[in-house]
This record gives structure tokens, C-alpha cells and sequence, in this order.
């Protein structure tokens, strides 16, 4: 008998079979009017994703690479920058900043909470010369949702630009691009978006254009500004991950087929307090007080080892994720994002009930 397996970590998450057909097909060649075409339906459909009328850029990189590429392109040396730290990721925006040279302001924030709009208010009237602030809005290494609309209204009455790091939670918590007064905004292919790692997305407002034109941070790949001259006739600057983006053409089709972006934001709110649920039934906490639909974090319990239980979920076929930095042994991490599915969740929830028993009768 074959033994079910379910991936369920915040990246990276399952890849659709239709998806995986589609990267299949025999390659093509990149200078050709076959695949513009595709690169111009995959930017269309990102845009609705994203909720913009800007381009969104597709980079052949990790989601750190279009987190690197939004602090080279909108800085220069010696620009302060705002940097909420509530997570692994937030400390990663703070670190890239200090290796160009920008200087950190960093709002330190207790982990598993979200940044009060009124402390990031008082960091820009402290620092009048900042020149960005940077957010998530999924900290995916806790499992907690920030408040981006409320931060935005803030920084938008401001000459600073609000870099939101997206990754995580693009196509499963509420984001609207536009309307919320986001700048630049970053996505990653290996999340919601059902595709193998190796694509990240960037979207930049017409401030945030104009601030590229300003920056003299060293730049050659990354250069957005060769992204955005060739993005609407369906080319780039370098060789594209041609495979990765016809996936992606799949992947987006299916996300349109769930009644867009909001069906499917709504999907996983559906499926995250299902999990939710179950956790606290079983007499768990959730480590999370504003807890993000793609990922739910859960506090290991009393006397048991964290690193033990996720092994020996793993031998039953379950892949949770586990704590990261300073909470690495203190949480794991279970994603509900994608494609995942519903039956995947409770066979996985059957199986952590499961083995909590056998270790507490050890």
C-alpha cells in the first residue's frame, strides 16, 4: 500500500497535477511571439492577483531576490529605511538594508504580534528622512497577518514608500495593492501560487518608479527599470525560467477558476479556520494572535520536543515546518495555502492527534 503524503509547509507547497502537465510540454524559446504571448497573459492575470494597474515583474529568483531588488532600486548609501522586525523575515529586510549600506531604523515587535499603525507613525515623525518602510504581510516564520491597509494610510501622507513583503500571503490573506497604498509589492512562486521555487514577483507603484529613478545602489540583474521597459511586450532582460512561467500561466488559470483571487483568498480563510479549529480542540494554543490564513503556527506543548514530533510526523508521511530562530523547537508550523486541500488538512490533523498521544504515553 502506497503511504498518502502531504507537504504542508509554507513553502516549498504542493504542485498541482495540471500544473505539473503543463511544465511538462516540450520547452520553448524565449525570443518568440509563442512565448510573449504567454509572459503578457501571466503579467494580466498577476495584476488582478496583486489587485493593481501597475506591471508586476517576474524574476528568475527566491523571494529574497525580489526583496533585494526592492531595497536596490528604491535606495541609495546612506538613506534611512523603517524596518518592522517581527519574525525571521523582517530581520531579513534589516539585513539587506545594512549590506547596502541604508540605515535601519528597526521597529522590534514581540514575535507572533503585528506592528500598531501608531508606532510606525511615530518611527516616521522621529525619522522625517526616511525614505521607506518595510512590512510583511504575512511574517510567515509566525504565522501572523499585519495590518498593511492601516500601515499604508500612515506612510502615504509621507514622502516614504511602504515595501510590503508578500510572499507568503499573496493569494490567501486579503491584499489590494492599490487601494491600500502599497508601493511596492512582492510575491514568490512557491507559496499560493502552486509552483515549483524559482520565480519571484515585484509590482511598483508610480511613486515607487520614480524613486527608481532617484536610487544609486549598485544594480545589474535586478534592475527593475530594464524589467518594466520590456515587461509589456512579454520579454525580459535576461533568459526567463520559461518552464516555471508556464506553470505559472496554469496556476494562475486555476486561481481564476476558484472565482478569482477573492474566491480563493476565501477558500483558504475557510480552510485556515478549520485548522484553527482542530488545533484548539485538541487543547493546543496557536502561537499567533493575528493569525494568517496561508500559515498556522501552534505551540509545542509542555514536555514534548518539537523536533521529535515533527519527525515523527514525517515517517507517518506529514511534512510540518518548524519553528524558526529564536522560537526554532517552540512551534510548528502547518500551511494551508495553494493547493492544498482540505482532505490533506484533516489526514494531517488525524495524525498529529495521533502522535501527540503516543509521545505523551512514552
Amino acid at each position: 500500500m502506497v503511504k498518502k503524503r502531504c507537504l504542508l509547509t509554507p513553502g516549498p507547497a504542493p504542485i498541482p497535477e495540471k500544473v505539473m502537465k503543463a511544465m511538462a510540454r516540450p520547452i520553448i524559446h524565449h525570443r518568440t511571439q509563442q512565448y510573449r504571448d504567454i509572459a503578457k497573459e501571466v503579467n494580466e492575470s498577476l495584476k488582478k492577483i496583486f489587485k493593481t494597474k501597475n506591471n508586476v515583474l517576474t524574476l528568475t529568483s527566491s523571494g529574497t531576490g525580489a526583496m533585494e531588488a526592492s531595497i536596490v532600486n528604491t535606495l541609495s548609501p546612506g538613506d534611512t529605511a523603517i524596518v518592522v522586525r517581527g519574525g525571521k523575515f523582517g530581520e531579513r529586510f534589516a539585513e539587506i538594508c545594512s549590506a547596502y549600506g541604508v540605515k535601519v531604523v528597526p521597529i522590534d515587535i514581540e514575535w507572533g504580534t503585528g506592528p500598531e499603525p501608531g508606532t510606525v507613525d511615530r518611527a516616521l515623525r522621529e525619522n522625517p528622512a526616511a525614505k521607506a518602510v518595510f512590512i510583511q504581510l504575512c511574517e510567515t516564520s509566525t504565522a501572523t497577518v499585519y495590518r498593511v491597509k492601516d500601515i499604508g494610510d500612515i506612510v502615504g501622507k509621507t514622502d516614504a514608500i511602504l515595501v510590503t513583503d508578500a510572499i507568503s500571503g499573496l493569494g490567501a490573506d486579503e491584499f489590494k495593492m492599490d487601494e491600500w497604498g502599497v508601493d511596492v509589492a512582492l510575491g514568490g512562486s512557491q507559496k499560493a501560487f502552486m509552483i515549483p521555487p524559482g520565480l519571484s514577483f515585484v509590482a511598483l507603484s508610480k511613486k515607487a518608479m520614480e524613486r527608481t529613478k532617484k536610487s544609486t545602489l549598485p544594480r545589474y540583474y535586478c534592475d527593475l527599470g530594464r524589467y518594466e521597459k520590456l515587461v509589456e511586450k512579454g520579454d525580459s532582460p535576461w533568459t526567463p525560467a520559461i518552464t516555471l512561467v508556464i506553470g505559472l500561466r496554469e496556476a494562475l488559470s486555476m486561481m481564476a477558476g476558484e472565482g478569482g483571487v477573492d474566491g480563493f483568498v476565501a477558500r483558504h480563510g475557510c480552510d485556515a479556520e478549520f485548522v484553527r479549529k482542530s488545533i484548539v480542540d485538541m487543547g493546543l494554543s496557536l502561537f499567533s494572535r493575528f493569525p494568517s490564513n496561508a500559515v498556522t503556527a501552534v505551540q509545542v506543548p509542555d514536555g514534548t520536543d518539537g523536533a521529535a514530533l515533527i519527525a515523527a510526523l514525517k515517517e507517518k508521511g506529514i511534512t510540518f515546518a518548524g519553528g524558526q530562530g529564536r522560537i526554532k523547537g517552540k512551534i510548528f508550523r502547518i500551511a494551508h495555502m495553494g493547493a492544498i486541500t482540505n482532505e490533506d488538512l484533516k489526514f494531517a490533523l488525524d495524525k498529529l492527534k495521533e502522535t501527540l498521544g503516543e509521545q505523551k504515553c512514552r
